[in-house]
């Protein structure tokens, strides 16, 4: 079919679920008319995954392109859409994320629909949007009365109403509540219908509204100067743009000139102050914070692999090994060490992919869920499993690849400690505290594996996790889903702890900051909160949206240091990275295997050597699906957002 007809201005073309036309007809008209298409409307046809992919990877030379189905999971419109200003995609109800270069290939686009969608991920779908420098109307919910994007006429004279009452008000109250007010009023009596996910997330409308300065109209509603100086009021009180409280963006190049010339010329938010966070402007870590702000603010997604892309994996043919529980090496960066579903330990190079070491099982075919490395003796550490078999193992006396039958390890074997879920070894390396599912610890001699004490009833209710502090070997902190979470020293007696701090719900863990100056207290749900570990008394409390689920389990880890957290729920598939002195939302890590199936985090560590950088323990609810170790670099941008690989068996 040809459209070179001169008499032929623009073709609308509109396809319906009742079509007749087949995928290979319409490529074929499609492919004929686009030099003169105007309208390409495609609502609920049965095309296939193959002809979306070719369609959004092809070239339409349309204006409005409304597009409507249930097989786009993952927007990645990479192709030609030079010409496009308005994009919908209401009720594609699979979509659940963009790629990073999704709109790349759209520079004209103005107007963009999203409304009952998957989409849920706040930070990075605004970082997506902000690659479109046209973008004026945004919607991923509509008002009812509205089938574009733009502002709701019906708004117009209750705005002008709401002036008018405003000009008599003659209360004493400043111009900035006054504003404040009169925009929640109008917002509040603004219905709106079909919400994607994101419209629930906190703050999800000022952070846009901060983030996209372009933006005119948002779910219909105009935005106004006023709104538009509250959002970005709210938006720095929630969100920090980035790291070390940096305003401006810098590159690499840039902070490394500035250390070489001895200046800083280093924008934070607020004008210098001697008893700032950060208020060293000088010295080593001073530019590293630097370094770290300029690479993380080039990189909206971060880089994700899974560890077993690495050979090292491979138990047998076709067979996998599978992750139950990991911890990085205190002083060795390449290390890393994991134990298994089937009780097996694996000590491996993560930085090359390198096995160093393999246990096959340390006790009755159990999962480990308890491994920690020995301070001072950096080729030791200790193993334990959910049966409550307790090893100390050297590395140096494991089999260096995959073996079949145990291999002899020096060291302690412990007494049992039956429903094991966590161990831990204090500072000096003499005592390993264990807990599970009881109301107490026990307290063992490292070097002869003998049990010393088993401290009974510290709680009402299973203590899930004990930790040692990490510089005083008497000092250790116990979480429990009795809510409470307690300190203890070892040279008193354990009748009663040296203070107790309490959560609404059930806390999952607890852990030090690498200076034991704070304590980590992540309880069900998404209630986290960092305590002075001197005298429990609250510091900062992560303000993070709680699902409502009584399984959400929370688990929370030091980054950077003392700097930053990162929090991650085995009911949610994101992990959030939060300052740790003001609470602030830094950035989410987004996670889903290749076929954009969210996938969830069982567990996760911050990397000690590395800023930024962590690994996360993943599964899904899908039988297919491994448990999978995924490293994470948020300071470098990969060319797919996607964990490949992470639909094996």
């Amino acid at each position: 079919m040809s459209s070179d007809s001169s008499h032929i201005h623009a073709v609308d073309l509109f396809l319906e679920f009742h079509s007749d036309l087949g995928t290979e007809s319409v490529v074929d008209l499609m492919n004929g008319l686009n030099a003169k298409l105007r309208v390409v409307d495609l609502q609920d046809l049965s095309l296939g995954k193959e002809f979306l992919r070719d369609l959004c990877q092809g070239s339409l030379a349309c204006q409005v392109f409304n597009l409507r189905s249930i097989h786009i999971q993952k927007l990645d419109m990479v192709g030609n859409f030079l010409r496009l200003h308005t994009l919908n995609l209401d009720f594609c109800t699979s979509l659940g994320s963009l790629r990073r270069d999704c709109f790349s290939c759209m520079p004209n686009l103005t107007r963009l629909s999203m409304c009952e969608t998957r989409i849920s991920n706040l930070l990075t779908t605004t970082g997506a949007l902000s690659r479109l420098p046209c973008l004026l109307e945004l919607r991923f919910q509509s008002c009812l009365c509205c089938k574009e994007t733009g502002s709701c006429p019906g708004l117009e004279g209750q705005q002008k109403l709401q002036t008018e009452t405003q000009e008599k008000d003659e209360t004493l109250v400043s111009e900035g509540k006054k504003a404040s007010r009169n925009v929640s009023i109008t917002l509040k009596n603004f219905v709106t219908h079909h919400p994607s996910p994101i419209c629930f997330e906190k703050h999800y409308r000022e952070y846009i509204i901060s983030s996209l300065p372009g933006l005119e109209v948002l779910d219909n509603f105009p935005i106004r100067m006023t709104e538009r100086e509250l959002a970005k009021m709210t938006s720095a009180k929630y969100y920090e743009y980035l790291p070390y409280m940096r305003r401006h963006k810098e590159s690499v190049v840039s902070v490394l000139n500035k250390r070489e010339m001895g200046t800083s010329g280093v924008h934070f938010q607020k004008p210098f102050k001697p008893k700032q966070l950060y208020p060293h402007r000088n010295g080593q870590n001073f530019f590293l914070r630097s370094l770290c702000a300029a690479k993380l603010g080039s990189s909206t997604w971060p880089l994700l692999h899974p560890l077993s892309n690495f050979n090292h994996t491979c138990k047998a043919e076709n067979k996998k090994l599978r992750p139950r529980q990991f911890e990085y090496h205190p002083s060795n960066p390449s290390l890393m060490v994991f134990g298994t579903l089937d009780g097996e330990v694996v000590v491996t190079n993560h930085e090359n992919g390198k096995m160093v070491g393999y246990i096959p099982c340390i006790g009755a075919m159990s999962s480990v869920l308890g491994l920690c490395w020995l301070n001072k003796s950096p080729s030791k550490l200790v193993a334990g499993s959910d049966k409550g078999s307790l090893k100390l193992l050297d590395i140096n006396n494991m089999s260096p690849e995959v073996a079949d039958s145990c291999c002899s390890s020096s060291g302690a074997t412990f007494e049992d400690f039956e429903q094991l879920t966590s161990l831990h070894v204090n500072s000096t390396d003499d005592q390993l505290l264990a807990s599970g599912y009881s109301k107490g610890v026990a307290l063992y001699d490292v070097g002869s594996g003998k049990r010393l004490e088993l401290f009974s009833n510290l709680h009402r209710e299973p203590i899930n996790v004990a930790k040692f502090a990490h510089h005083s070997p008497y000092m250790f902190a116990t979480s429990s889903f009795d809510h409470d979470v307690k300190m203890w020293d070892l040279r008193q007696s354990l009748r009663k702890p040296c203070y107790t701090a309490s959560s609404s719900r059930g806390n999952v863990m607890a852990c030090f900051s690498p200076d034991d100056h704070y304590l980590l207290v992540s309880a069900v749900d998404n209630e986290v909160k960092q305590l002075l570990a001197a005298d429990g008394r609250l510091h900062t409390s992560f303000e993070i949206a709680s699902t409502g689920s009584p399984h959400n389990y929370t688990r929370s880890y030091y980054m950077n240091g003392r700097d930053y957290i990162i929090s991650g729920s085995c009911d949610e598939d994101m992990i959030r990275i939060c300052c740790a002195q003001t609470g602030k939302r830094l950035r989410d890590v987004y996670l889903e295997d290749e076929s954009g199936n969210s996938i969830f985090v069982q567990s996760l560590r911050g990397d000690p050597f590395r800023h930024f950088n962590m690994s996360i323990l993943a599964t899904a609810t899908r039988p297919s699906f491994k448990w999978e170790i995924i490293k994470v670099n948020c300071n470098l941008q990969p060319a797919l957002f996607v964990v490949e690989g992470l639909t094996g068996g």
